[in-house]
């Protein structure tokens, strides 16, 4: 992969990213957390993961910008990576103050099973992951797929907690919305 691949990969998920901090604080009081030591369990193959998919190699033609080598597959990555992004900032709005980074219980903590949340239960995860699989597309080497890998097992884990806490939580009308819905593919996951 060469800087004009991971240049594409990384504006769109730079404005991805404005967006998520810029409103992060219209969010209810959060009631409890989770740990950070599990926290950082989740972060570091998410770390792992991205820096794989989204790093340049480390040769010197790596470092050239060449848009010439942007074809069918990289154009298909961009649109991927976009209806991605685009997929999980729709989670993001429909899930209102009711979001948050990490695991966490807010304060009169809804539950919502409309929009993107009725195709998926993790939707801004779907995305997520959508997007990296754009990304991936982008750079086309064996190293995205190992990327997509360890992001997918560090959400498949932050999936299993959160939905402790809101089985936990919600109760049976969790448990429904478990056997109605898939939690990040549908008919998969």
């Amino acid at each position: 992969m060469n800087i004009a691949q991971s240049i594409a990969i990384v504006v769109p998920w730079t404005v991805w990213l404005l967006y998520w901090i810029a409103t992060s604080k219209q969010v209810k009081e959060t009631v409890r957390k989770e740990a950070s030591a599990s926290r950082t369990l989740q972060s570091i193959p998410l770390i792992a993961g991205g820096a794989l998919i989204v790093l340049p190699d480390f040769s010197a033609a790596a470092w050239s910008f060449d848009w010439h080598s942007f074809a069918a597959p990289q154009f298909a990555g961009v649109a991927v990576l976009l209806a991605g992004l685009a997929f999980s900032v729709w989670a993001r709005l429909h899930l209102g103050t009711n979001w948050s980074v990490s695991v966490t219980l807010k304060e009169d903590h809804e539950l919502v099973r409309s929009g993107p949340y009725g195709v998926v239960r993790h939707p801004i995860y779907t995305g997520c992951l959508l997007a990296l699989v754009g990304a991936a597309l982008i750079g086309m080497e064996w190293r995205g797929a190992l990327g997509l890998l360890l992001i997918f097992a560090s959400l498949a884990y932050k999936v299993r907690v959160e939905e402790s806490w809101l089985t936990g939580h919600f109760g049976r009308a969790y448990a429904q919305y478990q056997r109605d819905v898939a939690a990040l593919i549908p008919g998969l996951f």
